[in-house]
């Protein structure tokens, strides 16, 4: 009866679902005694919130993964990543196709839904290309980071650290297993894991569609509408964000482009955030917001989202229709960006008012810096993370859940009922 009842379910319904039990069962896995290192302490809402933070790809931690779980327990984590990185209704198609099975027409549904593309034909054959794609970039990553970490530790350790690692950045998640809360501070310097770790955000953050697109066609002439919209978006945020915070922060360039990229959903660091300026953290927060772009393992409105609103902004400006590359960007596409906006601005404004409610002793740029790295699913933070209390933890885990599925996503999905056939007359209002 139950399963019969989930099958009647809108698609958005199934995918939320899908991942608030995936969170479900982490946390509870976290628990487990082969999970917690002895005498560490790990309550239940630290697990949620490491549970949550892990498949909701975000990378803020209330508790440090190294220091609190074992290798059990820091393989759960990873795997809590790559699923969320994923997403769960395509690790479920790839099960699917493993055991040899058919994939039903409800399923390819889910995964069109999940990773927003306009048909379900071709689903077998995109899952099978994305999890292709994934275990290419993650193994490469994985041999690069190796390089550097044997150097500081064994073998042994070095590989467990180097696959943690590239899963992380690949799904734009800022988890580290280096201990302390340190996470890549020491490493600072070191040039291979900086473009490695940059690299692999990069990719992961571009969309799955968009590196299928490059992979191709090769040229940019020849690509998507979509896919030259994020990539020349990605270039500009990246590069007008390293010349901010070179500007606002006495970090090095290496430091300024890696935080840049970071910055927009991954949540590595290499310098401590809390030292950051005003200044610096505002630049931040604008990156975390934007965040990567529609298809991928990050989060945030999205880069296309973005774009269309720049566009829309400048052609009321030129008074010529919004487009670029020689293509006009639909209405609707407008319209959804706006939507998409308010609805983010929405979830960000009652959260860091909430925040500012339940931790009085944080100041404001802390909090809000806090909530818009939770929406955005990046992970940054300045530090206040661990010493939230009970409450404002259940509040950064809700905001990590709306920015892995999206703010629009969960609104429209309740909306069942068919637009009304009836139209007003239209009259004009004063604005601004």
């Amino acid at each position: 009866m139950i399963i019969k009842k989930l099958k009647s379910q809108p698609p958005g319904r199934l995918i939320t679902l899908g991942f608030l039990a995936v969170i479900l069962i982490g946390t509870l896995l976290l628990l487990l005694p082969v999970s917690v290192k002895p005498q560490a302490d790990v309550t239940f809402i630290d697990a949620l919130f490491t549970s949550t933070s892990a498949v909701c790809v975000t990378g803020l931690i209330a508790i440090d993964t190294a220091d609190h779980f074992t290798v059990f327990g820091q393989a759960m984590v990873a795997l809590l990543i790559q699923i969320g990185g994923l997403g769960v209704t395509s690790v479920g198609v790839g099960l699917i196709i493993a055991a040899g099975k058919k994939v039903s027409i409800k399923s390819r549904i889910l995964v069109r839904e999940a990773l927003n593309v306009d048909s379900t034909q071709g689903m077998v054959k995109l899952v099978k290309a994305i999890l292709t794609m994934t275990l290419l970039f993650e193994t490469a990553g994985a041999i690069l980071s190796f390089l550097v970490f044997s150097q500081d530790y064994s073998p042994l350790h070095a590989l467990g650290i180097s696959v943690f690692h590239s899963i992380a950045a690949f799904n734009n998640s800022g988890f580290d297993i280096l201990g302390g809360l340190q996470n890549l501070i020491p490493y600072q310097q070191n040039v291979l894991l900086n473009l490695t770790t940059c690299g692999l955000i990069i990719f992961g953050g571009l969309g799955f569609l968009v590196i299928l697109d490059i992979g191709k066609h090769r040229r940019f002439r020849k690509l998507t509408f979509h896919s030259k919209i994020v990539i020349v978006t990605t270039l500009v945020l990246i590069a007008v964000g390293t010349i901010l915070l070179k500007a606002t922060e006495p970090i090095s360039w290496l430091g300024a482009f890696f935080h840049s990229v970071s910055a927009r959903t991954a949540g590595f660091s290499t310098y401590a955030i809390g030292d950051f300026t005003n200044a610096g953290l505002f630049v931040l927060c604008i990156l975390m917001f934007i965040g990567a772009s529609p298809g991928s393992t990050g989060g945030g409105i999205k880069t296309s989202t973005f774009f269309v609103l720049f566009q829309s902004a400048k052609s009321m400006f030129s008074k010529k229709p919004a487009g670029a590359f020689h293509r006009s960007i639909a209405k609707e596409n407008i319209a959804k960006s706006y939507m998409i906006m308010m609805l983010s601005l929405a979830v960000v404004c009652i959260g860091t008012f909430l925040m500012c409610v339940l931790e009085p002793d944080c100041t404001f740029i802390q909090l809000m810096f806090e909530v818009v790295s939770a929406f955005g699913t990046v992970g940054l933070s300045t530090g206040i993370t661990p010493t939230l209390s009970v409450a404002g933890k259940l509040v950064i885990i809700v905001i990590m859940f709306i920015g892995r599925l999206g703010a629009f996503t969960l609104l429209s999905m309740w909306i069942d009922h068919p637009e009304p056939n009836i139209r007003y007359s239209q009259e004009s209002i004063s604005i601004g």
